[in-house]
């Protein structure tokens, strides 16, 4: 019997153990299946062993899986690994005795952290006797409290598994876990770091953005187009609607005061979104929007916007100041992309001085010289859909 050991990944679930039987089994099977998506597109040759707690991935390209598991959501720590299958003490304390000094340098100190899982009720071993087998085999200094090498083994009824180095993962749910939202797009620093918050937490995405081309040039949907190419990570099939509202705009200017107009814009950008989200089966929106960053986020407006429509709008960065907000948009690679210049379709028409105080009252009453059901029939013949 080949007693070679396997290479490959050990994955640990994030939040899935604290979920209900049921629910953990949904969830792990969205997890394995995004998994096995990802590392197909990639050309990675893979098996996968679902294990309890965790999943192996048996894989010759152990950093080809590595580059797929630093983007997938639902995942608490990876470690690359080697797997004993049907082995016993005896057959892993040769091998480590044959190959400790590859892992630890003479003047290092180790430590051994051992988990004993699904093994059968037969199985004699304690874990202080392994851990005294094993550490008799490895010529180096123990160090509990500080060590310089950590050797994690896990005793599976599937075999015997060693990895050494943990490297943190994306934690959050599986992509796909928590339903779908749509999301308001609009190319600046903000919403991409929303989105990616909200893919965290399983939801997925589809996107909406609001541009002013041709009056303007297209460089915001353009942009959209390669900050999705990032999403495309993490998520298999991205939908995008690019939705002219200009015209919209131009009739809203002139029909409105200034320090209403922003109000109004977003009223109607929030209607058009709700019925594109009931049309897609998302359960919610989301925005990028932070408390009082600007003056259509103040409380009072946000609250005005809100009332527009009947769906939960989700504000991830609502607590949030812009240094915050920018450290997470370089961390997912979006900031260089969402700071390249572009004419946005709101501050083409956005006037000096808005309202930071907005009145519920007086927006019902602009909004009544303004046919909303026209507009937005206008708007929608002219959206273009793409999927990424």
């Amino acid at each position: 019997m080949d007693k070679t050991p396997k290479n490959g990944v050990m994955i640990a679930f994030g939040e899935l153990f604290l979920k209900s039987e049921g629910v953990k089994k949904l969830f792990q099977k969205r997890l394995v299946d995004n998994l096995r998506f990802f590392l197909a597109k990639n050309t990675v040759d893979f098996k996968l062993f679902l294990l309890r707690e965790r999943i192996f991935i048996e894989t010759e390209q152990p950093k080809a899986v590595i580059k797929v598991l630093k983007n997938i959501f639902g995942i608490s720590w990876f470690a690359e690994c080697l797997y004993f299958p049907e082995s016993d003490l005896k057959e892993f304390g040769d091998f480590v005795d044959k190959n400790y000094h590859n892992w630890i340098k003479s003047r290092e100190t180790f430590a051994i952290n051992l988990k004993m899982s699904d093994v059968s009720s037969s199985t004699s071993l304690a874990t202080k006797e392994v851990i005294e087998r094993i550490a008799r085999r490895i010529d180096r200094k123990v160090n509990l409290n500080n060590p310089k090498k950590e050797l994690s083994i896990e005793i599976r009824k599937q075999g015997w598994f060693l990895y050494f180095k943990k490297q943190r993962a994306q934690g959050g749910l599986p992509f796909g876990a928590s339903g779908r939202v749509l999301v308001l797009m609009s190319g600046g620093i903000d919403s991409p770091v929303a989105a990616h918050l909200i893919s965290k937490r399983g939801a997925e995405n589809v996107w909406l953005h609001f541009h002013s081309f041709p009056l303007v040039s297209n460089k915001s949907i353009e942009k959209i187009k390669e900050i999705a190419r990032i999403f495309s990570s993490y998520q298999a099939h991205l939908k995008i609607y690019f939705v002219p509202i200009s015209r919209a705009q131009v009739e809203i200017k002139t029909k409105a005061p200034a320090g209403y107009r922003i109000l109004l814009y977003r009223r109607l950008m929030f209607r058009i979104a709700e019925a594109i989200a009931k049309k897609e089966r998302c359960k919610a929106l989301v925005t990028g929007e932070s408390l009082g960053q600007v003056s259509s986020q103040t409380l009072q407006n946000i609250t005005i916007v809100s009332d527009a429509i009947r769906m939960p709008v989700f504000r991830p960065l609502i607590a949030m100041d812009k240094e915050e907000i920018i450290k997470l948009a370089e961390q997912i690679k979006t900031y260089e992309i969402s700071i390249k210049p572009h004419e946005d379709c709101c501050t083409l028409f956005t006037p000096k001085h808005s309202t930071a105080d907005g009145k519920l009252e007086v927006v019902k009453e602009l909004e009544k010289k303004l046919n909303i059901k026209k507009i937005v029939a206008g708007i929608t013949k002219e959206i273009k859909v793409m999927v990424q």
